[in-house]
């Protein structure tokens, strides 16, 4: 009896499922626009985010050029984001705000296609295209914006996407020295304070500056040596005359003394 019992409520939780699927895909494909806009919120409030994102998306050429046209598509655009479908959501984001600049959707708009923009930025080892773009975007919602309320958030994502492309320069100018290419990795190096002099990797690019200079000089031949120390002493003199109590002082002070009479 048990197992016939849960024959049956299988079967009709079947059913169940199948009714409410063919339901929505009825609604889905007709072309009743009242009631799919409402199945669309509906869904959108249940948390169902994905099948309400296919019902705005239908929608959204269904009342293109109408009233309803930027709610529709601003719930499309936040269907997807709360399914975390954030490429689509980018997409969708994007499209809102060159389609509607004056919705009072637009700003908060604006923002969560920062947020999809930010959540598609690379570690700093690769690619870096989409934090330029990420950085651009957030620079220019904070002048139209001036009192949004995120933009602590704002701020936070600025400092994290400039810190990466600050790495990002660093590491590539210190991959030289670590491959002992000492003239190559000195004029990285240079370049790097060159284009942002306040790069918060600038203790340790001056550092290896210094011993980058150093080294150089040390692995030239003798007639070379004593102009190229010269280099290294200027390097030495720099770097302790900003950073007098860093911990690369010591040996850096050895090597000092070491040619310093050359």
């Amino acid at each position: 009896m048990k197992r016939y019992t849960l024959i049956a409520l299988v079967l009709f939780s079947a059913l169940v499922l199948d009714a409410c699927k063919s339901e929505y895909e009825a609604l889905l494909s007709g072309n009743d626009t009242n009631a799919k806009y409402e199945a669309a919120f509906d869904y959108y409030n249940k948390g169902k985010y994905n099948r309400a994102a296919q019902l705005f998306e239908s929608l959204s050429v269904m009342t293109s050029g109408t009233a309803r046209d930027d709610t529709v598509q601003y719930y499309w655009a936040m269907s997807n984001y709360r399914y975390k479908d954030y490429y689509t959501a980018q997409a969708n984001f994007e499209s809102f705000v060159n389609k509607f600049p004056r919705s009072p959707f637009t700003e908060n708009a604006r923002y969560l296609l920062l947020d999809c923009m930010y959540r598609g930025t690379l570690r700093y080892e690769l690619d870096q295209t989409p934090t330029y773009k990420c950085i651009t975007a957030i620079s220019e919602y904070i002048i139209d914006y001036p009192d949004n309320e995120h933009m602590e958030e704002c701020r936070a994502a600025l400092d994290e996407l400039n810190d990466r492309l600050e790495r990002k320069a660093f590491e590539n100018a210190r991959l030289y020295y670590t491959m002992e290419y000492y003239d190559a990795a000195s004029i990285a190096l240079r370049n790097v304070l060159k284009d942002n002099a306040e790069n918060r990797y600038r203790e340790e690019i001056l550092y290896l500056i210094a011993m980058t200079s150093y080294k150089y000089a040390d692995m030239s031949v003798p007639e070379k040596q004593e102009e190229r120390f010269l280099v290294f002493r200027d390097d030495y003199l720099n770097f302790i005359a900003e950073y007098p109590e860093s911990a690369h002082r010591k040996e850096l002070d050895t090597l000092f003394n070491r040619v310093r009479d050359i």
